[in-house]
């Protein structure tokens, strides 16, 4: 199910900053060159393979810039149909065409197919990935390596390219981590993660518990906690990886306790990872390394 795109009031002051930016109170070559009563039209053309992500925020762009730009598909589809689908062979595919006043349509135009390029090259990273591990029981999930102020999109964008969120942020979800533990004896480890898991269950009961863990021997320990969601496998090769899956099958926690593979994973080494049992596979490189889908708009 293809996730909801953000409001516009969780992304007007990005769209605003974003205008700023770019524009502040002028843009000098459309003032100087377009009449101010010219009108236009600019069809948004997919130029590469991919999948096509962030139409919606078009709209939202172009009613910052001049509310008589609209905004509409080029085909029989609604926008929210268009979004989200594949391209295998794209040949400059029409996407959206936009009507109205020239000046602000050309001032808008970097600014719109930033946020759609950035947003489609996202989506389209993450369905290399989800194709790669199709078969295994492994599923794609995203981090909080994120940029700064695009989370909300950039985690809409791993979904419509048909990846997982992993929590949105440090306040909805307990991911104790190496750095959170290294004052713990191993010896204690079992014992203290309990009280912190029982205490954050009377928080909140539903709330996501994971442990990140860096060898076996933690592995071992944190078994023993109940009540944990996931176990972290962090920077495990996968001969170590595939121990971890059968220590936690032979604890009887499989089912029950996932696993999740974090830590240099690529789209050469995914689909080995996924055939080691881990049930999740973080890749931080769907938000931090994806590269834009060639986007245009052709005006007219």
């Amino acid at each position: 199910m293809k996730a909801p795109f953000p409001q516009y009031h969780e992304l007007a002051d990005l769209i605003r900053l974003a205008k700023q930016e770019d524009m502040r109170d002028d843009d000098v070559t459309s003032r100087l060159l377009i009449p101010a009563d010219a009108t236009g039209r600019g069809v948004l053309v997919q130029k590469q393979t991919g999948v096509i992500c962030g139409l919606p925020i078009v709209e939202m762009v172009c009613r910052q810039y001049d509310p008589r730009l609209r905004v509409e598909s080029v085909t029989a589809e609604a926008i929210d149909a268009i979004e989200g689908q594949y391209a295998a062979e794209p040949k400059r595919l029409p996407r959206l065409v936009i009507t109205g006043p020239m000046r602000p349509l050309l001032s808008a135009e970097r600014v719109l197919l930033n946020f759609v390029q950035r947003l489609s090259g996202i989506a389209s990273q993450t369905h290399r990935y989800v194709q790669a591990v199709a078969g295994t029981q492994a599923r794609i999930y995203d981090t909080r390596k994120t940029t700064p102020g695009w989370r909300l999109l950039e985690k809409y964008a791993v979904r419509c390219g048909g990846g997982e969120n992993h929590r949105m942020g440090l306040y909805d979800g307990l991911l104790i981590k190496d750095n959170h533990l290294a004052a713990i004896p191993l010896a204690q480890l079992a014992t203290q993660l309990s009280q912190i898991v029982q205490t954050s269950r009377r928080e909140a009961r539903t709330r996501f518990i994971q442990v990140e863990v860096d060898t076996l021997q933690q592995l071992r320990e944190v078994l023993k906690v109940q009540q944990i969601d996931s176990i972290l496998l962090d920077n495990m090769d996968c001969p170590t990886m595939s121990q971890a899956v059968a220590m936690r099958d032979a604890a009887g926690r499989k089912g029950v306790l996932a696993l999740e593979a974090s830590g240099s994973i690529n789209l050469t080494t995914v689909r080995a990872i996924a055939n080691t049992g881990v049930e999740r596979i973080s890749v931080g490189a769907l938000t931090h390394s994806a590269v834009a889908l060639d986007i245009g708009l052709d005006v007219e």
